[in-house]
């Protein structure tokens, strides 16, 4: 039995590597003193994957092929030997025998080669006797010659820490993981497929901003030598692609990592990949219908269809999610009624009522958006779009024109987590001028999640950005709900993690 033990160092000297590292080692030099080092190979040319040769059996049976992959088992049998080889798309078994490859080959293969080694094989398609579509080899190639050995078989990399941490190792050994992988590509492939089809052109702005904006987060800081200046990891795209609106880029969106400085659980990770698009002479209604869209076609790509199983339980995404205010929701909720509240002093009453913390200075806003995280975010399982959002928390949205202290702003929840952020735009360069004062003051004040004020963006307001709509969506959680993984972990390849004692 191997050891499961993974980490090493190829130079590590050798009374510090357990038993089987020793002979591994020991076997790559024989290799090298023969004149067949491993890693010398450069190209291998494959004609066919295992996934191919399986479906196309009928064709291809007594045909030669050339394959490649890891060899995750081996069976010695004297003169007669069985391995099965694994490729991205699927293991195969190949047969060698002595008296097919010749004693000499067979023999190295036989005593040099171990589990986990890179092979190439050329041989024969057949059928066993058992009926296992096979290879029968005529050569095998050793490409890289494998000096850890893998976790044991009936064991596996259960672990998820070490799952995280070595995710080549966990694709290795549990090849079902690339399914999710593959599938990511499919949904951020069917999210580019149809913005374009909605007229919409990809772009890309800077990761780099001299000031942290577009989102309430903590940035990442660093600092450009030649300039001398701090500068931050965005937290958002909304502010750069805005201004490509003002300069007369009608509909745009760019897909790319954000990050932030903020805490690690199973709904977040300090950098993470999100969509933003913005449409000029459009209104957060229009980004309801865009953003259902998204979600619905990825589904129907990726998926086959609009019903999805969340950890045991069925989503229907099927077009016509459920639209409702903030105002309404906490009053089916709790009973109080905020939008009836005709003063903070009110609200404050109300919020006690419901068994809220309240601060003398707090806002009917603030008060209404506490209840709404307190009592019913959690509670929104089927897909809902959550409207009507309090202007003190949407510092970059439009006034709603019958509410001023509300703003036409959705935010859509699914499996009670929240999937997209929208808006009618704040296109007054006035009004956001002196909204980011107020978030400045509250980041003097202590608020270090609070938006910076950024000049630049404010003058490229008072040139005119036309009425418009935005909106943005974390891709990973989409990814999360379309392939049933609860932790934003399991559909990032390397997810952040903290480092060993």
């Amino acid at each position: 039995m191997e050891n499961n033990e993974q980490n090493s160092n190829v130079n590590a000297p050798i009374e510090d590597l357990n038993e089987q590292k020793i002979i591994r080692r020991e076997k790559l030099a024989e290799l090298r003193e023969a004149g067949h080092d491993p890693y010398a190979v450069t190209r291998f040319d494959k004609s066919h994957s295992a996934q191919e040769i399986k479906a196309n059996f009928a064709s291809l049976e007594g045909q030669t092929v050339t394959i490649a992959g890891r060899m995750m088992q081996k069976r010695v049998m004297g003169a007669a030997s069985f391995l099965h080889l694994l490729d991205a798309t699927d293991r195969i078994q190949v047969y060698a025998r002595r008296d097919v490859m010749g004693e000499e080959p067979y023999m190295a293969f036989r005593k040099k080669t171990d589990i986990g080694d890179i092979l190439g094989v050329k041989g024969v398609v057949f059928l066993t006797e058992k009926g296992e579509i096979s290879v029968k080899a005529d050569e095998i190639l050793l490409l890289s010659k494998s000096l850890n050995p893998l976790p044991e078989k009936f064991h596996g990399l259960k672990d998820p820490d070490l799952r995280y941490r070595q995710r080549y190792l966990d694709l290795i050994v549990n090849p079902e993981v690339k399914d999710v992988f593959i599938a990511r590509s499919k949904i951020v492939k069917s999210i580019r497929s149809y913005l374009d089809g909605q007229g919409y052109i990809e772009v890309e702005t800077p990761i780099l901003h001299g000031t942290a904006g577009g989102a309430a987060a903590r940035p990442f800081i660093t600092h450009h030598n030649t300039l001398d200046i701090d500068m931050y990891l965005r937290i958002a795209l909304e502010l750069h692609l805005k201004r490509l609106i003002v300069g007369g880029f009608e509909r745009v969106y760019e897909i790319g990592r954000v990050f932030r400085n903020e805490g690690m659980d199973y709904k977040h990770n300090p950098e993470f990949t999100m969509i933003e698009l913005y449409e000029a002479y459009a209104d957060f209604e229009r980004m309801m219908d865009i953003t259902e869209g998204i979600i619905v076609n990825a589904a129907k790509e990726v998926l086959g269809k609009t019903e999805v199983t969340w950890q045991g339980e069925t989503v229907d995404l099927s077009a016509g999610f459920a639209r409702k205010t903030m105002i309404d929701l906490v009053k089916e909720k709790t009973g109080a009624d905020f939008g009836a509240a005709k003063n903070d002093a009110e609200a404050i009453a109300l919020a006690k009522k419901i068994g809220l913390e309240t601060k003398t200075e707090s806002t009917r806003g603030e008060l209404l958006y506490a209840a709404f995280e307190a009592f019913v975010e959690e509670t929104l399982f089927a897909p809902t779009f959550v409207i009507d959002y309090p202007v003190e928390i949407s510092p970059l949205a439009k006034r709603k024109a019958s509410d001023p202290w509300l703003t036409e702003r959705f935010e859509l929840f699914i499996t009670g987590r929240e999937m997209a952020n929208a808006f009618s735009e704040l296109n007054d360069p006035i009004d956001q001028r002196e909204r980011f004062m107020e978030q400045a003051r509250q980041r003097a004040a202590g608020d270090e999640e609070a938006q910076m004020m950024d000049d630049d963006y404010v003058q490229a307001l008072e040139y005119g950005l036309p009425p418009t709509g935005g909106m943005g969506m974390g891709v990973d959680r989409l990814v999360q709900l379309l392939t049933d993984s609860y932790t934003i972990r399991d559909v990032i390849l390397f997810p952040t993690m903290k480092p060993r004692d």
